[in-house]
């Protein structure tokens, strides 16, 4: 039962990805490419902070 629960998410994840890929058609990269930057930019900032806060504390 648990394996036909999880084929059932992941076949209406795969229908929903199909159909926001078709609405968005030519301009699917650029909001993927756009996502993605996105998301690396958020990861290095926190990254960033978190060896900034490391730093810090062998200072002290």
């Amino acid at each position: 039962m648990k394996i036909l629960r999880h084929f059932l998410l992941f076949m209406a994840a795969s229908v929903v990805a199909i159909v926001l890929g078709v609405v968005v058609g030519d301009y699917g990269a650029w909001y993927f490419s756009w996502m993605i930057g996105t998301a690396t930019i958020v990861l290095f900032a926190v990254a960033g902070g978190v060896l900034y806060d490391t730093q810090e504390k062998e200072r002290a």
